[in-house]
């Protein structure tokens, strides 16, 4: 059986703390499937099909990683996939109330499906998509926080804007 995990994410835009998660986690697993999902509650900076090309360039290097989009619910995602493990990643304290309530909503949809946290680097623990979002709409120095493909994307966009 192949220990595959999913590691679900709106990704908007995807930052270098979570490729350290995909980095780390793609040494635990055999298979790991990068599920990017649309956020109902948010309007996208990156549209779905701009993030899944950035994660593809940034994930080529690494063979066991596939990115794939995903709508619906993750648990099922995942039983589509005859995955059994979620990964989530997890900055500070604050991030565990969320994760804890999805987590256990998950495992009463889909209980044969577990999740498992990992959390960040130090470096990483303050960032969020949303800071990103927020630096590079303001004019600021966005690129420190995110891989290149993404910063090629962001400029793209911020190119296009008036």
């Amino acid at each position: 059986m192949v220990r595959l995990a999913i590691y679900p994410g709106s990704f908007d835009p995807p930052t270098l703390g979570h490729m350290d998660i995909i980095e780390r986690a793609s040494r635990m697993f055999e298979e790991l499937i990068v599920a990017v999902g649309a956020n109902n509650e948010k309007d996208p900076f990156l549209d779905p099909v701009a993030r899944v090309a950035a994660l593809r360039e940034c994930t080529q290097h690494i063979k066991n990683v596939k990115i794939e989009p995903f709508s619906g619910l993750l648990v099922e995602f995942a039983k589509r996939h005859d995955c059994r493990i979620l990964v989530r990643g997890m900055r500070a304290v604050s991030d565990f109330e969320y994760e804890f309530r999805v987590a256990s909503a998950n495992r009463r949809l889909a209980p044969e499906v577990e999740t498992i946290f990992l959390t960040t680097r130090d470096e990483y623990s303050f960032l969020a998509s949303s800071v990103v979002r927020e630096i590079a709409s303001l004019g600021g120095d966005y690129e420190q926080f995110v891989p290149g493909p993404v910063a090629e994307k962001i400029r793209a966009k911020m190119a296009k804007l008036p």
